[in-house]
């Protein structure tokens, strides 16, 4: 039958059955979300339903020292919100200054509001929605004594946190991996304890327990619990795929520890349970959780966001930065798989061409309308290298198509910071912003069957396999060294197959060897690169970025063709003509030629630019026209796009 959930709206597992059986994913369910305030009645657009599902809302001042802040749906608005670095009561009078209202797509924010929406303040706002076999909130009344509560997570509890809300009290936590004996507390460095706040009882899949202390149980006082599942299976397709994990590590002799989830974390929250004084860490991507620094925040502290290298995600979990973990020091943590889960059915949820004219000012910002995990971009009008930058690497940094350069990091240059719906300069760059000078950028936002994103590190052995998860066979894929210099950009084609390789940084035509990417082909779960000191492998102290491209029914295609000298079709599926082409030829010289709807792909002339070239763009060329199922090539486009029996690659998007 139907899990019935706690707020009294019907909440059904997605292949339990039921009128609501439908795969779940993990963007319906959780949102990390930046906002900048206002002081407006702001409208957090995050996608998440919490008037008809419920949910928690947990946000937080990043720049200054500010309280945490916690409201949700199962107290209601009227009830005030919690503050997790606190042992406060439910503050109850402020309700006219935080949120107004749940909304279906997110909430609103009232105004004016000093706590929840300051005037030019930055803010991350993370949401989790109550869906089993991910998030439960129960609300219930103290008795003083031993009692058994009964939820709605669908599955045994990986996390269980309580806190009192009538008057002060400590926020106890649960974690399975310390057992029912055991206690943390989230607004405290304390490591763990063994009060009896679960009275030795361990939680089941429809219950949990609670002793008889105040903070957990005191006749008449009133609790709310936040319930994290953990590996409980659920969401994707097939119902089988995990989104949270509740589990250990403990680091060794040097601090490090590498963490397996089998998925790709975006938010984790860690805590070391021997020694006492070490802080709550949470991170999430948005912020910043990279190979470079990262951007924490600590929820039982008001101290403002803390920039350090504490490690990184990794396609199938976390590892630890030496030198800032305690050495042999267990942990807990709760992680929470990075999305969207769901493929795509439309090229502009997840590329957006964005043409603009500088206008000298710093830190401009960029509309792309989604999370761009990679951008390329460039000045039309001048001759200027490429750049590009990615989610994933980290802030300040970019590396550049036409370049065998490592990777150039500056502070204040490049992309300072990503958003939800694009991302922003740093604020000494205007080298991307020049007074009249006109530009291009291409964001992509990776998604299943359609473009992801891998870093990692040499290996300094032959052949090791690298894990990704475009959940399909990629059909190309780019690979750059970013540590070392004069290194080429790699490219492997499904078409060439695996003893081949393309250069992205010049002109040449197909090379062969087996060094590259060892002879092996990709699969749906991992690709293959070379030998040590090679072109996608190194040692381990060489870190690299490998961008993964497929074929997407109806957004995008990866392909090839044989030349004709004169028009000629391509046809990709698609229904309304392609926004973003690319073309190389292969067996002969030829450059990267890019078009982007942007800048035009018309009937008439379509400017283009070279990827693998400084120049400005072409504006007097019409070698690529509209055709709604993909583009068409004229009959006068050059060899390097159209010679009569060449042989070209391509990608396009819809």
């Amino acid at each position: 039958m139907p899990l019935q959930s706690t707020s009294g709206a019907a909440s059904y597992d997605a292949f339990g059955g039921g009128a609501a059986a439908v795969p779940n994913y993990i963007e319906n369910v959780f949102s990390t979300h930046l906002y900048t305030g206002n002081v407006t009645p702001l409208n957090i657009t995050n996608g998440i339903d919490l008037a008809g599902k419920g949910g928690l809302i947990w946000t937080r001042e990043r720049n200054n020292a500010a309280n945490h802040l916690l409201i949700d749906s199962q107290r209601g608005l009227a009830n005030g919100f919690l503050e997790s670095n606190t042992t406060d009561a439910a503050d109850t009078s402020r309700v006219s200054e935080s949120i107004s209202s749940f909304n279906t797509d997110g909430y609103t924010l009232h105004a004016p509001d000093t706590l929840w929406d300051r005037a030019s303040y930055n803010y991350v706002s993370w949401t989790f929605r109550k869906q089993p076999k991910f998030f439960d909130i129960v609300t219930y009344t103290g008795t003083g004594s031993f009692r058994s509560i009964n939820h709605n997570l669908g599955s045994v509890p990986g996390v269980i946190i309580v806190k009192r809300t009538d008057t002060s009290g400590e926020w106890a936590v649960y974690h399975r991996s310390l057992g029912a004996t055991k206690y943390l507390v989230l607004n405290s460095t304390v490591g763990e304890d063994t009060a009896g706040y679960w009275g030795s009882t361990a939680p089941t899949s429809t219950q949990f327990s609670v002793g008889a202390l105040g903070d957990v149980n005191a006749s008449g006082g009133t609790y709310v619990a936040y319930l994290f599942a953990h590996d409980a299976g659920g969401f994707g397709l097939t119902g089988t795929d995990n989104v949270i994990s509740c589990g250990s590590f403990t680091t060794d002799g040097s601090g490090a520890f590498t963490v397996t989830l089998g998925y790709e974390p975006q938010w984790v929250l860690v805590k070391s349970t021997q020694t006492s004084g070490n802080s709550w860490i949470l991170l999430d991507n948005m912020r910043g959780w990279s190979q470079s620094d990262d951007n924490a925040l600590f929820p039982n502290l008001s101290n403002a966001e803390s920039v350090y290298q504490r490690g990184n995600p990794t396609a199938t979990g976390f590892t630890a930065a030496t030198g800032f973990w305690d050495a042999n020091e267990p942990h807990i943590y709760i992680a929470i798989r990075r999305g969207p889960m769901k493929v795509p059915t439309s090229g502009t949820s997840v590329f957006s061409p964005v043409a603009y004219t500088g206008n000298g000012a710093n830190g401009r910002a960029i509309t792309t309308g989604f999370v761009s995990d990679m951008v390329w971009w460039k000045s039309r009008s001048n001759i200027t290298n490429w750049r590009d930058a990615t989610l994933l690497t980290g802030f300040n940094r970019a590396l550049s198509q036409n370049l065998t350069a490592e990777e150039e990091i500056v502070a204040g240059y490049y992309i300072s910071s990503y958003q939800n719906t694009g991302f922003t300069y740093g604020t000494s760059d205007t080298s991307y912003n020049q007074n009249a000078y006109t530009y291009i950028v291409n964001g992509f936002s990776r998604a299943p069957s359609f473009f992801d994103v891998v870093c990692y590190t040499g290996t300094n052995t032959t052949g090791p396999s690298i894990s990704h998860n475009l959940g399909v066979v990629p059909e190309l894929m780019i690979v750059k060294n970013r540590t070392t210099a004069t290194t080429s950009w790699w490219v492997f084609s499904a078409t060439l197959g695996n003893t081949s390789r393309l250069l992205l940084n010049n002109d040449s035509a197909v090379g062969t060897g087996t060094s590259v990417w060892n002879s092996i082909s990709p699969t749906s779960s991992v690709f293959t690169v070379g030998t040590p000191a090679g072109a996608t492998n190194g040692n381990t102290s060489e870190n690299f970025v490998a961008y993964l491209f497929a074929t997407c029914a109806g957004v995008s295609k990866v392909g090839s063709y044989t030349g004709t000298g004169t028009t000629l079709q391509i046809n990709c599926g698609f229904t309304g003509g392609a926004r973003f082409v690319l073309i190389k030829r292969t067996d002969s010289t030829g450059d990267w030629y890019v078009w982007d709807s942007a800048r035009g792909i018309v009937a008439g002339n379509d400017p283009y630019l070279l990827l693998n070239s400084t120049a400005a763009e072409v504006t007097s060329t019409d070698y690529v026209d509209t055709y709604s199922a993909g583009f068409e090539i004229s009959s006068t486009a050059p060899a390097a796009i159209n010679a009569n029996g060449g042989s070209f690659i391509f990608f396009a998007v819809s």
